[in-house]
């Protein structure tokens, strides 16, 4: 069986052009995957992000970084947060409104199809253009319904593990807790996935991503090794089957996101790893199934 091999996409969006701009000078960079799309917003303080019922009939989330405030209204219901938070957003309308001027970063899963086409990525997933992504699954609805859902990160520091794991119904985040140093160039972590993508969000700091491509049988399509030195804000999309890992260069309070739709079965399996499971269930195909060995 041929297999496609297809590069990564990088997303600077300390550097590139915006994609939207407002009128009161808020900015947005939209970036996609798949099965997933990022929204990046350099936020003035006072500015409204709003989502109608119309384009929103999923969950999605709102990462606020340390110091960037908002005030999230959907549902009946309002959270406000000084930062350093996740919020699970519920289906419907929804407005985000930025308390204080900074990066606010929204993710939803690709049935929020109005922000497909905009993503200067798009052209590589029109017309199935990505094959070997598994389509996007829905999960069971929460425990209680579908609700604003708030996490203060800080509540979720464990000393065992460095990974803070949250999931929806259809997608995951892996956020990390910040780095204190550079990563030693000898404990680094390769690995592939064989039918998603990863899309690894950098939030503060420099860092390297290194990616290996797949040989196959047709050499025209074998590409080089990839090292890619990126600076924060940015994204890296990372197709199914390349090796990859990166690399934190050392900036104190380094912080880096990983981003999976739908959630991934070997992290939902393990048992304590993701951090809200008992409010979303898992499917029944993987009820009764043992976690596997080792997952990355």
């Amino acid at each position: 069986m041929s297999m496609q091999i297809r590069g990564g996409f990088t997303a600077k969006f300390y550097a590139d052009a915006p994609t939207l701009q407002d009128a009161d000078g808020t900015r947005h960079w939209v970036t996609r995957g798949g099965n997933f799309v990022v929204v990046a917003t350099q936020a003035m303080a006072g500015a409204p992000l709003r989502r109608s019922a119309a384009d929103q009939d999923d969950e999605y989330l709102l990462l606020l970084p340390e110091d960037v405030g908002a005030r999230v209204e959907a549902g009946g219901a309002q959270v406000a947060s000084a930062g350093d938070s996740l919020t699970v957003v519920p289906p419907g309308d929804s407005t985000v409104t930025a308390t204080t001027a900074g990066w606010i970063y929204r993710i939803f899963s690709q049935r929020a199809a109005d922000w497909l086409p905009l993503a200067p990525n798009h052209a590589v997933y029109a017309h199935g253009g990505a094959p070997e992504v598994a389509p996007l699954e829905s999960w069971p609805a929460p425990v209680g319904g579908y609700r604003l859902r708030h996490y203060p990160l800080a509540d979720y520091v464990r000393s065992e593990h460095p990974m803070r794991l949250f999931r929806t119904c259809n997608l995951m985040v892996n956020i990390f807790l910040p780095g204190k140093a550079a990563r030693d160039p000898q404990k680094m972590t390769p690995h592939s996935h064989t039918d998603f993508e990863q899309g690894s969000l950098a939030l503060r700091g420099g860092w390297i991503h290194h990616l290996r491509y797949p040989w196959v049988p047709d050499m025209s399509t074998w590409r080089e090794d990839e090292h890619t030195g990126i600076n924060s804000p940015s994204l890296i999309v990372i197709p199914p089957n390349v090796i990859h890992t990166s690399q934190s260069l050392g900036e104190p309070g380094m912080r880096l996101v990983d981003i999976f739709a739908p959630p991934r079965d070997d992290f939902s399996l393990k048992p304590g790893l993701v951090c809200n499971a008992d409010e979303y269930p898992l499917p029944e195909r993987l009820q009764g199934v043992a976690p596997a060995a080792n997952a990355a």
